[in-house]
């Protein structure tokens, strides 16, 4: 089976979690870094115009753009993100490989039949599940290897998809410069010039044994394979802890409203409950956290009578633990859901109750899993989670 991996690139990561934290900076220059010191970590598309790039001292990029607008960075925040997204990632595949906090490799080989067959369709969930569910925009690149996904995600910037097909590597790979080959820098790509090889179709025309004598045994046989498109890396998937599955989310600033909390706490619920129902898992220990204003947090674990994956359920029970608080008017920063200890749910069984309806809940969320997996995550939503979204 021709293997078909996804690589997902946010794009300018740290910069689009500040824009949509703070909309009016998202059409003016505007990077995330020090001020006058340090570095530029991340600059957003209108900053780049002005030759800003990650990396840059920040010196040099008031230079080039004195109007640039600076945001010091929040770690923490970015870190919660990304734990977001590679939530979203784990409902389509368990074959997962966070590459750094912002780019990851997913295997969709083996999900491909349970999640419709289309692998460009599955990309363009995962793109609209982000932006839905954190505010910022990524791009896809879909192909037979890690390399040639990779190379795809970055013809597919700004927030696009490309996808390359077996047949159309070579096509694809060819006529690219020599330093889009992976592990090709400015020495490398230094060396293969003065050999007179500007490209890939160089690189792959040239004999290994030629390329083995400027490069090294070991490079010079890596890019032989790599210009032809061979690459056999697997997708380097975590070990699974004990399985569970949650959902956070940091408010656009801290509240003391029960109301907005509450209805926060059914978004996580049902984010959560959606997600175990992809993976056809079923739990009955549910955590909520919440952390403050001033950045402390507390956990609150419950456990209910039967294993669930429904969302009412999960709601109800992290709604209890939240009234046992009793919090006074306490400002929050986020709350998170997460039902831990996961079965599968073919291992269960549950007993219907004898004043249950034939159809209920079960059946609806069946139903809406099913219009957001062909049209997207807006697709149906609960009435109360249309209004006020975080």
């Amino acid at each position: 089976m021709t293997r078909v991996i996804a690589h997902i690139d946010m794009d300018a990561f740290y910069a689009s979690v500040e824009m949509a934290r703070h909309p009016e900076l998202q059409h003016v220059p505007m990077f995330v870094g020090g001020s006058t010191r340090g570095v530029v970590l991340s600059a957003n598309y209108p900053a780049r115009r002005f030759g800003i790039t990650s990396g840059m001292p920040s010196s040099r990029a008031r230079r080039l753009c004195p109007q640039v607008a600076v945001v010091h960075p929040d770690h923490e925040h970015y870190g919660a993100v990304s734990d977001g997204i590679r939530e979203i990632f784990d409902t389509v595949t368990d074959k997962v490989e966070m590459a750094s906090i912002d780019e990851a490799f997913l295997d969709l080989t083996t999900a491909l039949r349970r999640l419709g067959g289309d692998p460009e369709l599955i990309g363009e969930r995962i793109r609209a599940q982000v932006m839905d569910e954190q505010k910022v925009a990524c791009s896809v690149g879909i192909g037979p290897s890690k390399f040639i996904a990779k190379l795809a995600s970055k013809q597919a910037k700004p927030d696009g998809l490309v996808r390359v097909r077996e047949d159309q590597v070579i096509a694809f790979l060819h006529p690219l410069p020599v330093d889009a080959i992976w592990g090709v820098g400015e020495v490398t790509a230094g060396k293969l010039h003065r050999l007179g090889l500007g490209h890939v179709r160089d690189v792959a025309n040239t004999p290994r044994a030629t390329l083995q004598r400027a490069l090294g045994d070991n490079h010079g046989s890596l890019l032989f394979d790599l210009a032809w498109g061979r690459d056999d890396r697997s997708v380097l998937a975590r070990e699974p802890a004990e399985h569970s599955v949650g959902s956070q989310e940091t408010f656009g600033r801290d509240t003391d409203d029960e109301q907005i909390v509450s209805t926060e706490i059914l978004r996580m619920a049902d984010r959560t409950a959606a997600r175990m129902r992809a993976q056809h898992m079923v739990g009955k220990v549910v955590t909520l956290s919440i952390r403050f204003a001033d950045f402390t947090t507390i956990t609150r674990t419950g456990t209910l009578k039967a294993y669930t994956d429904r969302t009412n359920d999960i709601y109800a029970e992290a709604m209890r633990l939240f009234t046992k608080l009793h919090l006074q008017r306490a400002r929050i920063r986020r709350v998170g859901v997460r039902v831990e200890k996961l079965v599968p749910k073919s291992s269960t069984y549950e007993q219907p109750a004898l004043d249950e309806p034939a159809h209920g809940w079960a059946e609806a969320e069946s139903a809406i899993d099913k219009a957001v997996l062909r049209f997207g995550p807006k697709a149906v939503r609960r009435a109360r989670l249309t209004v006020g979204a975080a």
